[in-house]
């Protein structure tokens, strides 16, 4: 029983902390901002529109927080919290390149739902009970390319929506212009 036991400690204190910036970000509970001050933020950083964005992001943090807390689809709860703490490591955390001594917390994080997908929940848990506990390293791996490729999604339909993609071929072609005359 140590490692389930273990197992089920990380799932509730992970699980805990996601389930509580997920409200922050869904309903302003644990002194969060809310959908509409989230949103404010998520649109400064370049994902819009903010508030849809906080909204996923939050449904994504407290809907996946309380199913890794239960032990149920383990890995599927491991791609949706790893999604989004790539995404905060991408657009604010190593906006300008990866550093050394920062981003420790949302890695920590990331790097634990992994870790929990690879180990399964353990004997104390919804996915055990039911017999239904997946784990083992490919289902650690697709939890990480699924919360890459979830990332990746949210970051570029943020840029689509701000129109990013179409300023930077404007700013190429009008380059290639002046270069060119």
């Amino acid at each position: 029983m140590g490692t389930d036991f273990g197992r089920l400690l990380l799932r509730v204190t992970v699980g805990g902390i996601f389930v509580e910036h997920g409200t922050q970000k869904l309903l302003g509970w644990f002194g969060g901002h809310g959908p509409d001050g989230t949103g404010q933020f998520f649109e400064s950083i370049g994902l819009r529109p903010g508030r849809r964005h906080a909204v996923a992001a939050g449904a994504a943090e407290a809907g996946g927080g309380a199913l890794l807390t239960l032990g149920l689809a383990t890995p599927a709860a491991a791609a949706s919290l790893g999604s989004v703490m790539v995404t905060a490591l991408r657009t604010v955390v190593w906006r300008d390149g990866i550093k050394v001594g920062t981003g420790g917390y949302e890695l920590l994080l990331l790097a634990n739902a992994v870790a929990l997908a690879d180990l399964g929940p353990g004997k104390l848990s919804l996915d055990a009970l039911l017999g239904q506990e997946r784990r083992g390293a490919r289902w650690a791996f697709a939890a990480l390319g699924a919360a890459l490729a979830g990332s990746a999604l949210a970051i570029a339909a943020g840029r689509r929506e701000t129109g990013e993609d179409e300023a930077d071929q404007t700013v190429e072609t009008e380059a290639t212009a002046a270069v060119s005359s």
